[in-house]
């Protein structure tokens, strides 16, 4: 790669101003080589003044300036985006996209280089640093560029690869999870205070259940369903709230719903 170390954002919304948070504070980037562009000039006020990176009203100048550009922009206008900025664009660029359901190949058609790309899709938690992150590497995407764009999107999280055809997939999964998470987490609150909790005490319980549950898993070396049956003794007060999730279905319920999301995903990117 190039000696120009510059990263820029293209959109300096939430998933960009998070990416910009974990860098800086990991150490995988300093500010100076932190740039971003937005047409909001109050999202470029924010990142720069909470963070103390360059900032552009102009994509072009960004995408001049920087090595690696990270797309952060809202799908819709992703092509708008890529034909202002394509004249700027260079062999040596590395170009990230984070615009969900956004395929490589219409990047590649209006860009018009040969120029490795990287498809990412993260997921809300990296707002705090605690998302998970899939990448997909285009055909000129080398072991070193795909390398870079894990220590990116490592400063948020976990990060997996995988081949661009399962971006829906990853979509249906890890980047709609979190609403399915926190749908199940109020379901919860409401059958605490239905038992008779008040709200902020069943909050608190349910908060704190999910995060120690998520910990757990990932510290393990058990696997779920290990973990399950360790927790549920037979005859048990576990035992009789799962016997009613596998009398409703949840299991048929949850495949249902995450392949629903993953068609809605597909169709969305024939859109674009």
């Amino acid at each position: 790669m190039s000696g120009n170390q510059n990263l820029g954002f293209i959109g300096a919304g939430n998933m960009a101003t998070a990416l910009v948070k974990g860098l800086i504070e990991s150490g995988v980037y300093d500010r100076q080589h932190l740039l971003a562009a937005d047409k909001d000039k109050e999202a470029l006020k924010r990142v720069s003044g909470n963070f103390g990176i360059k900032c552009h009203e102009s994509n072009l100048q960004v995408t001049s300036e920087s090595a690696i550009v990270v797309l952060s922009v809202k799908p819709q206008n992703m092509r708008e985006v890529l034909e202002e900025i394509k004249g700027e664009i260079r062999d040596d660029h590395l170009i990230i996209s984070i615009a969900a359901g956004i395929p490589l190949r219409m990047i590649h058609e209006i860009v018009r280089r040969d120029i490795p790309l990287i498809r990412v899709m993260p997921n809300t938690p990296a707002l705090v640093q605690k998302g998970v992150s899939a990448l997909a590497g285009g055909a000129l995407a080398t072991g070193e560029h795909m390398a870079m764009a894990g220590k990116i999107f490592g400063a948020v999280g976990d990060t997996v690869e995988v081949e661009e055809r399962m971006m829906d997939a990853v979509t249906a999964l890890s980047g709609s999870g979190p609403g399915y998470v926190f749908r199940i987490m109020e379901c919860m609150v409401e059958a605490g205070i239905a038992v008779g909790l008040e709200k902020e005490t069943a909050l608190s319980l349910v908060i704190g259940t999910f995060l120690g549950a998520a910990h757990l898993a990932k510290a393990s070396d058990d696997s779920l369903s290990e973990l399950r049956q360790k927790v549920t003794s037979p005859g048990g007060t576990t035992a009789a709230g799962l016997a009613v999730f596998d009398e409703k279905g949840l299991k048929k319920m949850t495949i249902d719903a995450i392949d629903a999301a993953c068609k809605r995903s597909l169709e969305l990117g024939k859109n674009y």
